[in-house]
């Protein structure tokens, strides 16, 4: 197959789940023998043409000129590139900024697209975003062959709204984590001895319920918060809670190995998010083998059962800090590493994915 990848800022990874997943199937399909093309911003740190035998694409990109605006006219002209390619298949990472341009996709291209974790919910947009980003899916919808969903809230979602048929993917994540103690030497942590969430600095990620939670409990010991803090949201963060001398703001790491080990070496893990489908960050932390306490919805649950911690408030948060139930996790963890290699191991998925993108061309 000839494969194209598109709404991707581009491999290797710096950004979020659709990156990461972009760079670790993009390198399974050429491994069994594909030509596999990842389109990738002009901003992007790394240029080369390819990357571990992937071709990488590269197209302006105006972000950094013209805000969220510039992503459109950066999937603009990865579509327009795409018409040239002659690919037989399309895979399509998301709708937000493309689906106004999904008439111009190539015709004679099987065109398939993972419908994201219903953008229009993320409480970080304001009504007239969210309008538009339901006729973002809209359109996806209508310009596309065929669906993938990467959780099962979504794939009911997508039934019920508009009748289609639609395959359900998780994400994947390597059942066997490289680890790095180096960072975790720098911070001068001690195991089991602190607490720690990693996120994207947005409302919709309970960050600040989590870490109200934290200051208002007994436990003294150090959270170590992981995360781009330079947006308003950010700085709000900072300046509420920077002051609290137990709270710290590391910033983005992109060490996966650091990151690894930081989660293993956790009292708890947060994962605060709370819009969107199977979560990647949650699955690294149940494969770290961390002792984990996820915001309680629909997407966690059907990923983490009863496999972990579970909040709504940060009252929750307060007494499970305060609580002497997280010795009892052992099992919880054993239970996340056996569910990890089961159900959303890299090969499995990557698999899963391929088989379906066969199929799509078949019929």
């Amino acid at each position: 197959m000839r494969i194209g990848i598109l709404g991707t800022r581009g491999i290797p990874n710096r950004y979020s789940g659709y990156e990461q997943f972009a760079e670790y199937f993009s390198q399974y399909m050429v491994q069994k023998g594909h030509d596999v093309s990842v389109y990738s911003s002009s901003l992007h740190f790394f240029q080369e043409e390819e990357y571990n035998k992937v071709k990488l694409i590269h197209r302006f990109d105006p972000e950094d000129k013209l805000g969220t605006f510039g992503q459109f006219i950066y999937d603009l002209n990865c579509i327009l590139d795409s018409r040239k390619q002659n690919f037989d298949v399309l895979l399509q990472l998301g709708y937000t900024s493309s689906s106004i341009w999904g008439w111009l996709l190539p015709k004679n291209t099987v065109i398939v697209s993972n419908m994201d974790g219903l953008e229009w919910k993320r409480s970080k947009y304001n009504w007239a975003v969210q309008k538009f980003l339901k006729f973002a899916e809209y359109l996806a919808i209508r310009t596309s062959d065929f669906y993938i969903s990467d959780s099962k809230g979504i794939q009911s979602y997508l039934i019920s709204k508009y009748g289609i048929s639609t395959e359900y993917i998780a994400y994947g994540v390597k059942s066997e984590q490289e680890i790095s103690t180096k960072l975790f030497t720098k911070l001068n942590l001690e195991s089991g001895n602190y607490n720690m969430l990693i996120a994207r600095m947005e409302p919709e990620n309970n960050i600040e319920t989590i870490l109200e939670g934290a200051i208002n409990s007994t436990n003294n010991q150090p959270f170590i918060v992981i995360g781009n803090y330079e947006n308003t949201y950010g700085r709000k963060l900072l300046k509420k809670f920077s002051r609290n001398e137990n709270i710290r703001f590391i910033g983005p790491i992109y060490d996966m190995p650091a990151l690894n080990y930081l989660r293993e070496n956790s009292n708890l893990y947060f994962h605060g998010h709370s819009v969107g489908g199977t979560n990647p960050s949650l699955l690294e932390a149940m494969a770290s083998k961390a002792c984990i306490c996820a915001h309680d919805n629909p997407f966690n649950r059907a990923i983490l059962e009863d496999g972990g911690f579970y909040f709504q408030t940060s009252i929750d948060i307060t007494k499970l800090l305060d609580s002497e139930q997280i010795i009892d996790c052992n099992d919880r963890k054993e239970q996340n590493r056996k569910n990890v290699i089961e159900n959303f191991s890299l090969d499995k998925i990557n698999g899963l994915y391929e088989t379906f993108l066969e199929s799509c061309l078949k019929t």
